[in-house]
């Protein structure tokens, strides 16, 4: 029986070596490495690319970039969370509401952010409605900011929130929520002393998919913020290609990994529970 398992468990994890221990060791090796005169990279080892890290300017976009995704994570779930009770409780058509969620997915995500930007520019649809009523005489700057970016990156993960709270609200027994009722609870009783704390699991797991992703996107902000509103996908992304500084976007990619790591260990620890 243990040879069968073994021989069943043996691609799971060559595919894991492969495509990600391997990997995790190569990047680990180019973070402590020097950049070369023509943007290769080579010995002599050293530990300045973590050291750079130290730069206050780094700092500012590590913080915009947890400020943006925490309040993108924050928004999904003020968003997602009706969406979801309403989903659970639509009887034969939730299939038709949750393919209805996933629908974006049909379409690339470039052309999805390429469609706001024709939405938010200037001369864009949204300016020209509001022109159009009279509510406003000027264009408003509703392109390249962080407002945009936030925009985007609620958009592109609202899914990933709305799933997993959906996952859970669905084995939610009514019968609970009736039993509150009849105890005299009112609704805002009912939904933070019941629903939240019942549907808790799916909150979590959907906090993580939405704010890991958002914490190192960098086409959202890359496309929507112009520029203006860097984060630390946005960085990276620049390190490997414009810059062609390899070991520095190696040392800021693994800064960022062991980062969210500590935070999902301290969350899970608090409450006893395993999330990795």
């Amino acid at each position: 029986m243990n040879r069968v398992r073994a021989i069943a468990l043996t691609p799971g994890a060559a595919v894991i070596v492969v495509l990600f221990l391997i990997p995790l060791a190569i990047t680990c090796a180019y973070s402590a490495l020097t950049r070369g005169a023509y943007f290769g990279l080579g010995p002599p080892w050293t530990a300045d690319n973590y050291r750079r890290l130290a730069d206050p300017l780094y700092g500012m976009v590590f913080l915009r970039s947890f400020a943006l995704a925490a309040a993108s994570t924050a928004i999904c779930f003020l968003l997602g969370f009706p969406l979801a009770v309403f989903i659970a409780r639509s009887g034969r058509r939730k299939n038709l509401y949750l393919h209805l969620v996933i629908l974006p997915f049909w379409t690339s995500q470039l052309v999805r952010i390429y469609a706001w930007m024709f939405l938010l520019r200037e001369t864009g649809l949204a300016n020209g409605i509001l022109q159009a009523l009279g509510i406003i005489r000027a264009p408003l700057p509703l392109l390249y900011n962080d407002g945009a970016v936030l925009l985007g990156l609620v958009y592109a993960h609202l899914p990933f929130m709305v799933l997993p709270l959906y996952a859970a609200l669905e084995r939610l027994d009514p019968n609970l929520l009736e039993a509150s009722a009849d105890l005299g609870a009112r609704p805002w009783t009912t939904l933070s002393r019941v629903m939240l704390p019942l549907a808790a699991p799916g909150i979590r797991a959907g906090a993580v998919l939405v704010f890991v992703p958002c914490l190192g996107a960098f086409l959202v902000p890359d496309l929507l913020g112009g520029g203006k509103s860097i984060m630390i996908g946005t960085v990276i992304q620049n390190q490997f290609t414009t810059a062609r500084d390899w070991p520095f976007g190696a040392a800021m990619s693994l800064v960022v990994m062991v980062i969210v790591l500590v935070l999902l260990w301290v969350g899970a620890g608090r409450r006893g529970e395993d999330l990795l």
